[in-house]
């Protein structure tokens, strides 16, 4: 008799627990989410410069080659001062990232290192020229590098 009282009381509280449980999330499973990818999309723009980067107000879109080239799409781009979300997207099966460097050869932010993937980091930029570059030995020598400019 008890046992039977007890159970719809056991459910109830296990449904609020799983109800709980799936509106929490740690920041790693929230940069997954494709529709936060389509938004900062959506978001961007074509870079006025040559170069052909992409950038709004507080955003940039890196690409590398699918065949692995020592290269970047956007030799150069530009963006406006203030918090700018660096989102990098390598095709390549070899393993690329991005250095962003200030004119000190202060080193002010970095994506994780990639293949087959996308990643971005956040760098707070003070306007003046940066120079991007991929950390893997040899690539940057290789000519993997660009000019950002924050305006």
């Amino acid at each position: 008799m008890f046992r039977t009282r007890m159970l719809p009381a056991l459910l109830a509280a296990l449904a609020i627990g799983f109800g709980l449980a799936a509106c929490g999330g740690d920041d790693a499973e929230e940069s997954d989410d494709p529709t936060a990818a389509e938004s900062t999309s959506e978001a961007t723009t074509e870079t006025q410069a040559g170069g052909g980067g992409s950038a709004t107000a507080g955003t940039i879109d890196l690409s590398a080659p699918a065949d692995g080239s020592f290269a970047y799409d956007q030799p150069e781009t530009s963006t406006t001062a203030g918090s700018v979300t660096v989102n990098f997207d390598n095709p390549a099966a070899l393993s690329h990232d991005v250095i962003i460097e200030d004119e000190s050869g202060t080193i002010i932010g970095q994506t994780d290192l990639v293949s087959q993937d996308k990643t971005s980091t956040t760098v707070d930029l003070q306007p003046g020229t940066y120079t991007y570059y991929c950390d893997v030995p040899g690539h940057q020598g290789g000519g993997m590098e660009g000019t950002l400019t924050a305006e």
